[in-house]
């Protein structure tokens, strides 16, 4: 990528992530995030359709760099512990972008979003598990029920928060993959 274009990239994800951190999506325009970035109009346009796009993009890429940085995101029915050790730290270690991205009416979008990406991995390695009622409903509830809880509890007590889901999500896993079988 040219370097130009690398200066102008950041310079505006910059500025929105600023803007961000102060108001909602829907209240920040192209010519404030412009200004904030030291750019006109016409290049943010050259770059983003609108800030929704803006947003995505950065969204999608935030919830690509997490999932890529879980060792072993597919094994989260296999060893739901481990699995919520890993995802909690890889989450940890984003939590003001996500904080500052997925605030408000966006967080729903985030666990979405994760929620998809892990069931893929998961359907990569055991497409046995499509359609499987008991296993869809054990994902969902392991990565939405620790991700509420997470972000509810870990500002106060990150790691014990992380190490009481993991015990939990273990006890859970195993007894519903038993049951599951």
């Amino acid at each position: 990528m040219d370097l130009r274009i690398k200066r102008t990239r950041t310079s505006i994800t910059n500025a929105f992530i600023e803007l961000r951190s102060k108001k909602p999506l829907e209240k920040i325009t192209v010519k404030e995030l412009a200004d904030a970035a030291f750019i006109n109009k016409a290049t943010f346009y050259q770059h983003y359709r609108d800030i929704y796009d803006l947003s995505e993009s950065m969204e999608t890429e935030l919830i690509n760099n997490i999932v890529r940085s879980i060792p072993h995101p597919d094994t989260l029915l296999d060893n739901p512990g481990r699995a919520t050790l890993e995802i909690s730290e890889a989450m940890m270690s984003q939590t003001a972008l996500l904080q500052i991205l997925f605030s408000g009416n966006r967080q729903t979008t985030m666990v979405d979003r994760l929620e998809q990406s892990i069931r893929e991995q998961i359907l990569k390695k055991h497409p046995e598990y499509e359609n499987n009622l008991e296993k869809e409903i054990l994902i969902t509830f392991l990565i939405r029920g620790n991700f509420h809880a997470f972000f509810k509890h870990s500002p106060a007590h990150p790691k014990d928060t992380i190490e009481i889901l993991a015990q939990y999500s273990a006890n859970t896993g195993s007894d519903s993959c038993a049951a599951a079988g």
